[in-house]
């Protein structure tokens, strides 16, 4: 069901793959062309692909009506799906991400297996990409961090000429691991069963409906928490909106141990800090563009349903839905409200099987589905965002010698779901990935520093000392210079300030009724009136009131000029 629902909701405006980019360093002299030629790419057939990236989807011969089934591609196309492109100079991660952006924003061809890897080379710094997509009907987020796996290992010696979505690669993987077989996780064909078996699967077939029925009623009229289900005070915001074809992709790397040291101080779970970091960086960019609402953001944080020993590459994803404590200033008390709604929709799944768990989920996901399909999505949104963390390898991983130094995710934005945050977690650090609608959203890439900004609220909070330099981590995608250290601006530092000499009365009060600081007149009224009584310069005074134009607003505080006020700005931004 799963899997057909995102062929089913797939239009122009809302492609329905996933991707990612894995970042990685080519050893010493060797080019991104080494590197393509270890890959075997000729003579491959459809066999030699791990179910379903050797097949195409079809309807058969009831058409677009009816049903859709997986079929072998007898003439795959092998330079089709596997493309290599160069970025224009200099080769910064800004024209890497441009690129991804422009590659996510187009539709996979449903004639052909649903996939696609470009290997992209041009990066600074000996570095190349691999942005890959593949249709969520074919695979979900932890499947595609197996694929990953298949083809890298802990040595940097280590060759293969496989592709990730190759059936060696995935035989590789599983022997890697210690799993004797797949698990399956279609029941067997009925009429391969016996009588006996097939009326136990259809009796425990409907415990199982019955049970998750039972709990999805008590959770969506209250008894499970008004956080347990979709569609509880979801406030309307920009990221709630229609969205179009065009995407925009940043990304960015944050040291795990940084986020590891919140979860011991505070005693939570790396997702509850996650959540955390999200929600402040939501916070501040609505703030930025004068829409925060009064009720909190609501987001769908998904959950992995398999068992244990399940490595298929189907969808076995549910999801839960967490109170971002967005109406919350303090970071503190933000943090304490998403745990308490992690706890209670996490408290829903205790107690049911995986197959149960799978049902009361696609229960919650129908209504979403249904407005998504209906175009209503917009006006009757289930959750704010999305906001996925799928574990990855904990080991420094290489893929034909090169290493790879990051693996940022890039998932599906939908109408009434403008953005996505999803992060992977890989050796020592947490790489975070952001799709957005392109029009819907604008500057999402500050999205990148509204996390950090979250992160250190939180690290001051559990009383840890925050890092000096604002950058995320040295091995993330976006090479920020360190932070500049901000002065205080001359004006507010009085004990600098220069006192202005001690006027007359009678030429103090002429100046302030003129509404002009005494710097516009100081000089050529002294030289003036050396010569003049205290009677003529009330006179002069006067008159110049008359007809001297007032100083426009923000002006600085009256202080005479002198020589010295024009190099006081340099001696101040050298000390």
């Amino acid at each position: 069901m799963a899997d057909a629902a995102f062929l089913l909701a797939e239009k122009r405006e809302t492609p329905m793959h996933v991707g990612g980019v894995g970042l990685y360093t080519l050893p010493k002299g060797a080019t991104a062309q080494d590197f393509v030629g270890e890959l075997q790419l000729d003579g491959l057939t459809a066999d030699d692909f791990r179910e379903p990236f050797g097949e195409y989807v079809t309807t058969g011969r009831a058409g677009p009506l009816g049903p859709m089934y997986w079929e072998k591609d007898k003439n795959i196309d092998i330079d089709y799906h596997v493309r290599h492109s160069a970025l224009p100079s200099p080769g910064r991660y800004r024209e890497l991400f441009a690129l991804v952006s422009r590659l996510h924003s187009t539709l996979l061809d449903r004639n052909r297996p649903l996939w696609e890897i470009h290997l992209i080379e041009g990066l600074q710094n000996n570095q190349f990409a691999v942005y890959s997509k593949m249709h969520h009907a074919a695979i979900d987020g932890v499947a595609s961090m197996q694929l990953t796996q298949g083809v890298s290992s802990t040595d940097p010696d280590f060759r293969t000429p496989d592709l990730p979505m190759s059936l060696s690669a995935y035989q590789r993987y599983l022997a890697t691991i210690g799993a004797r077989k797949q698990r399956r996780v279609v029941p067997d064909e009925p009429e391969l069963r016996a009588v006996a078996d097939a009326l136990k699967q259809q009796f425990d077939s409907s415990a199982h409906v019955l049970g998750a029925l039972r709990r999805f009623g008590g959770a969506f009229f209250g008894r499970g928490g008004n956080l347990a289900v979709p569609w509880h005070n979801v406030p309307r915001t920009s990221i709630n909106t229609r969205v179009d074809g065009a995407r925009r992709f940043v990304a960015q790397s944050w040291e795990f141990d940084r986020i590891q040291a919140v979860c011991k101080a505070i005693g939570g779970t790396v997702n509850d800090v996650v959540l955390a970091m999200c929600s402040g960086a939501l916070r501040e960019y609505l703030i930025g563009h004068h829409e925060l609402p009064a009720h909190s953001l609501k987001a769908m944080a998904p959950v992995s349903l398999r068992e244990k020993g399940d490595f298929s590459a189907g969808n076995a994803v549910g999801f839960i839905t967490a109170d971002l404590a967005t109406n919350i200033a303090d970071p503190e008390r933000r943090l304490r409200t998403i745990q308490e709604s992690m706890h209670a929709g996490k408290d829903l799944l205790k107690g049911l099987s995986p197959r149960e768990a799978m049902i009361f989920m696609q229960l919650t996901q129908v209504p979403a589905l249904l407005t998504t399909m209906l175009g209503l999505a917009a006006q009757f949104p289930a959750f704010s965002t999305v906001i996925s963390n799928v574990p990855g390898p904990r080991e420094q991983l290489y893929w034909n010698g090169a290493r790879m130094d990051g693996v940022y995710p890039a998932s599906i934005v939908f109408d009434g779901f403008a953005m996505n945050i999803t992060l992977v977690s890989y050796a020592r650090s947490l790489d975070f990935g952001i799709v957005a609608c392109r029009r819907s959203l604008p500057e999402i890439q500050r999205m990148i520093d509204y996390l950090e900004n979250a992160l250190v609220e939180l690290e001051q909070v559990v009383g840890l000392r925050a890092p000096a330099k604002r950058a995320p981590t040295k091995r993330g995608p976006t090479k920020r210079g360190p932070t500049k250290k901000v002065k205080s601006a001359a004006p507010k530092k009085a004990a600098k300030k220069t006192p202005a000499p001690r006027r007359p009365a009678a030429k103090k009060a002429a100046s302030e009724r003129a509404g002009t600081p005494a710097a516009k007149s100081g000089a050529k009224t002294k030289t003036k009136t050396k010569a003049k009584t205290k009677t003529k310069a009330k006179v002069k005074a006067k008159a110049k009131s008359k007809t001297e134009p007032k100083v426009q607003l923000g002006a600085r505080p009256k202080v005479k000029v002198s020589a010295k006020r024009k190099v006081r700005p340099k001696q101040v931004s050298a000390s």
